[in-house]
C-alpha cells in the first residue's frame, strides 16, 4: 500500500466542489458536492440515534434500495433534522435538481447535512448552492480540498485521507473526506463521511469491508459522548481501475480492506484529534485482552471517561481515573492483574502495576503528558487479543463552543 497525499478526486473519475451558499454564515464555504462520471455501487452506515435526520433516511433507502448512486450534494449549518414531512420533500428537491444538472436518475443522487437541529433549509439558496456546485466540479487535488472544507462546521482543520493499492496489475485509488468535531461518540461513525475509490468490486462485498471496519475506525471514537441525528458514512466505488471485479473474500479484497482501513482510520484519529475545544490527541489501547469486544468497551470506555479526558488537559496522572473507566465499563477483568502506561513520542511509563500505583515520578509523568499526541495503554494480561480508541482532552474551550452554537 502507498499513502498518498490526495482526497476524494483521487480515484479515477470522481470529481468534487465547494462552495459558499450561505445556508446560515456568511462568507464560508458551506456546501460541497461529490460526482463520478460513471454509475458506482455504494455501500453506507447510518446513525443508531432513533432520531435520524431527513438526510439518513433519504440516503438508507438509496444504499439499500438504489441499482447505483452516482452524486452526493451536501450542506453544513443546518441539519435538516427534526423538519418533518417538509425535510423530507427538501431531501426530494436536491435530488431532483442535481439529477437534472448531472443529467443522472434521481434515485442516484444522495444528500447530507450538518448542523443546528430544528431549523427548515432556505430552499432558495440550497438551489443556488446546487447550480453553482455543478459548474465548480473538477477533479483536482484543489477540488477535493475544498469539498473537504465545505463540509466543516465547527471543526478547525479538513480532514482527508488517501492510499493506493495494484489489485490484478491495475492501480487501486482509495480517497476520503470527513468532518466531525462535536456529537461525537462510538455508536455508528458519528460524523459525515465520504469514501471514493476506483475498485471493482461486488456491492455486498463493498457494504461487508464497510461495515466490518467502522467498528474498529470510526466506532471507536469519542469526543463527548452525544451520538449525532445525522451520522452517515458512504463509500463509492466506481470500477475505473479495470480490475478484475472481486466477487469473494480473496487476497485482493483483503488487500482492498487493509486500505480502506488505513483511510478510515486517519479519518477517524483526524476527528478525535480535532475534537471541539481539544487540545491533544488521546490514544487508548487495551492490550493483550481475551476477547475483542470486552477490549473495544473497555478502550471506548477510558477514551470517554470526562473525568479522564478533563486529566489528560491538566496533564494530570491521576491513574483513578482510568480504572474507575474501565470498572464500569461493564466488561469483567481482574483489576489487580493490570498494567497501565503512558506513552508519548516514543517514551513510555508504567503508572500502575498489579494493583499497585508504580514507582514513577510525578514530575516527569506530567511532562510526558504535556504533549499534542498521548498514548494510555492498559495491559490486561489475558490473551493476545487487542482494540484502540481514539479521544481528547476535555477543555474550556468544549463549553464555550457548545453554549452559544446556535447564537
Amino acid at each position: 500500500m502507498k499513502i498518498t497525499d490526495a482526497g476524494v478526486t483521487a480515484p479515477k473519475g470522481f470529481m468534487a466542489a465547494g462552495v459558499k451558499a450561505e445556508i446560515k454564515y456568511k462568507n464560508r464555504l458551506d456546501m460541497a458536492m461529490l460526482y463520478s462520471k460513471v454509475p458506482c455501487v455504494v455501500a453506507g452506515t447510518f446513525t443508531s440515534n432513533i432520531v435520524k435526520a431527513a438526510p439518513v433516511k433519504w440516503d438508507m433507502n438509496i444504499v439499500y434500495n438504489s441499482e447505483f448512486a452516482q452524486a452526493v450534494v451536501i450542506n453544513t449549518g443546518i441539519a435538516n433534522a427534526g423538519t418533518g414531512k417538509q425535510g423530507m420533500e427538501y431531501c426530494e428537491n436536491e435530488a431532483k435538481l442535481t439529477a437534472k444538472l448531472l443529467n443522472i436518475p434521481e434515485s442516484a443522487v444522495l444528500v447530507g447535512s450538518t448542523g443546528v437541529i430544528g431549523n427548515q433549509l432556505n430552499m432558495e439558496r440550497l438551489e443556488a448552492g446546487i447550480n453553482a456546485l455543478v459548474k465548480e466540479l473538477g477533479e483536482t487535488r484543489e477540488h477535493a480540498r475544498t469539498a473537504s472544507k465545505a463540509i466543516m462546521t465547527t471543526d478547525t482543520k479538513n480532514k482527508e485521507a488517501s492510499a493506493e493499492i495494484e489489485i490484478g496489475g491495475k492501480k487501486v485509488t482509495i480517497g476520503g473526506m470527513s468532518k466531525g468535531s462535536g456529537m461525537i461518540h462510538p455508536n455508528m461513525c458519528t460524523m459525515l463521511g465520504y469514501v471514493t475509490t476506483d475498485i471493482n468490486i461486488d456491492k455486498e462485498l463493498l457494504q461487508k469491508a464497510l461495515s466490518e471496519d467502522v467498528k474498529d475506525t470510526f466506532n471507536m471514537i469519542t469526543v463527548d459522548g452525544d451520538t449525532s441525528t445525522n451520522d452517515t458514512l458512504l463509500l463509492f466505488a466506481n470500477g475505473m481501475a479495470g480490475n478484475e471485479k472481486i466477487v469473494s473474500e480473496d487476497e485482493d479484497y483483503k488487500k482492498f480492506k487493509e486500505a480502506l482501513h488505513y483511510v478510515n482510520e486517519t479519518l477517524a484519529k483526524k476527528m478525535a484529534a480535532d475534537g471541539e475545544g481539544a487540545g491533544k490527541l488521546v490514544e487508548v489501547s487495551v492490550i493483550n485482552a481475551d476477547d475483542k469486544e470486552k477490549a473495544r468497551i473497555l478502550a471506548r470506555s477510558v477514551a470517554g471517561s470526562n473525568l479522564t479526558k478533563a486529566a489528560m488537559f491538566g496533564n494530570d496522572s491521576n491513574f483513578g481515573r482510568i480504572l474507575c473507566a474501565m470498572g464500569y465499563s461493564g466488561a469483567k477483568f481482574d483489576p489487580d492483574k493490570v498494567d497501565i502506561y503512558y506513552e508519548a513520542e516514543g517514551k513510555k511509563m508504567l503508572i500502575f502495576s498489579d494493583g499497585l500505583k508504580a514507582d514513577y515520578d510525578e514530575d516527569e509523568a506530567t511532562k510526558l503528558l504535556d504533549h499534542s499526541e498521548v498514548r494510555i495503554i492498559a495491559d490486561m494480561k489475558e490473551g493476545d487479543i487487542e482494540a484502540t480508541a481514539w479521544g481528547c482532552d476535555l477543555t474550556y474551550d468544549y463549553v464555550k463552543i457548545n453554549a452559544d452554537y446556535r447564537s
